[in-house]
């Protein structure tokens, strides 16, 4: 009897500050391989500039076991970029995107491969139903920013989903086939369609160190996904812009009519200052969300790399 083909699946691990967490990472990958017999694993982790020990240990854990593998970026560029490195760099006929803190647990993995293969399903994805540990106004933001992206972008994001997400071949290629330099992958995700089957879990709390993502890191990164994927703000700017023009004649006209017939009732600078700023404030917003796309778009016509490796054990393997 012709035994079965074990088939490859690549798991990569986006890495920045993560030195206390990696060997809890890998200790239980590989309890989750065990479950998981008819398949290879290879380890990417994607070290994103860390200033910490997490190279050491990635290298601590590759001289013990020839599956894991490292590409070291030469500064941080980051998570996004680490997430097209490891998918660029994959072998696999897999691949799984998870957080080396455990906040995505690999016990889904089986399921998730199952729905992959079994199902009919193009990836596997996964999302929180509960935001149990994380401080209320930032849960509240961010219920409130997949809300928002729902209703102006054409593009589906679930609320809660993690980047946890397995994926076939077919899958990954059409996300690398996307070169932009401004990344988005929870939007990335949607935009390339296919199936995907999702699966919830409640939220798991850091297994050691502390988060990378500042209340300020978080808002940058949902106005990268709202630019990203929807012209929706250039089309408010538009209409502010019409509007405050139309109540600004109608303005001048009830001035002109109220001094014709009262007489000296245009005097006042106090009115005419608060006209000002406010239409003032309405133009500079218009010109800050045009600077936001004009941003993006001077940073894609440069045309820099993504990521810039220092370190890629992946590729120095292939040229052997």
């Amino acid at each position: 009897m012709e035994s079965k083909e074990k088939k490859l699946i690549s798991v990569i691990v986006p890495c920045y500050n993560e030195e206390q967490s990696l060997y809890y990472f890998y200790e239980e990958m590989n309890r989750t391989a065990l479950q998981m017999p008819d398949n290879l694993f290879e380890y990417l982790f994607i070290d994103d500039g860390s200033k910490d020990g997490t190279l050491t240990v990635i290298h601590e854990l590759m001289e013990k076991d020839e599956a894991v593998k490292c590409i070291s970026f030469s500064r941080n560029f980051g998570k996004e970029a680490a997430i097209y490195a490891g998918i660029s760099n994959a072998s696999g006929d897999y691949a799984v995107v998870m957080d080396a803190d455990l906040q995505d647990p690999p016990g889904l993995l089986p399921k998730m491969y199952r729905a992959v293969t079994e199902e009919g399903y193009d990836s596997a994805a996964t999302r929180r139903v509960s935001r149990k540990g994380e401080p209320p106004i930032r849960s509240l933001f961010a219920r409130a920013f997949y809300r928002l992206m729902n209703r102006i972008s054409d593009v589906e994001l679930m609320d809660g989903a993690r980047d946890y997400r397995l994926m076939n071949r077919q899958y990954m290629d059409a996300l690398l086939s996307l070169k932009e330099y401004n990344r988005f992958s929870k939007g990335l995700f949607g935009w390339v369609g296919f199936r995907t089957k999702w699966f919830e879990y409640e939220n798991v709390e850091r297994v050691a160190g502390e988060t990378k993502w500042s209340f300020w890191k978080l808002f940058k990164y949902s106005l990268d996904g709202i630019v990203g994927f929807s012209s929706t703000p250039l089309y408010i700017a538009s209409v502010l812009g019409t509007v405050m023009c139309g109540v600004a004649a109608l303005a001048i006209i009830f001035i002109v009519v109220r001094q014709l017939i009262f007489g000296g009732s245009a005097d006042g600078w106090p009115s005419m200052v608060c006209i000002l700023m406010f239409i003032g404030g309405i133009l500079l917003l218009a010109i800050g969300v045009l600077g936001l796309y004009l941003s993006k778009i001077y940073l894609e016509v440069k045309g820099r790399p993504i990521y810039i490796a220092k370190e890629n054990s992946v590729k120095n393997e292939k040229k052997e």
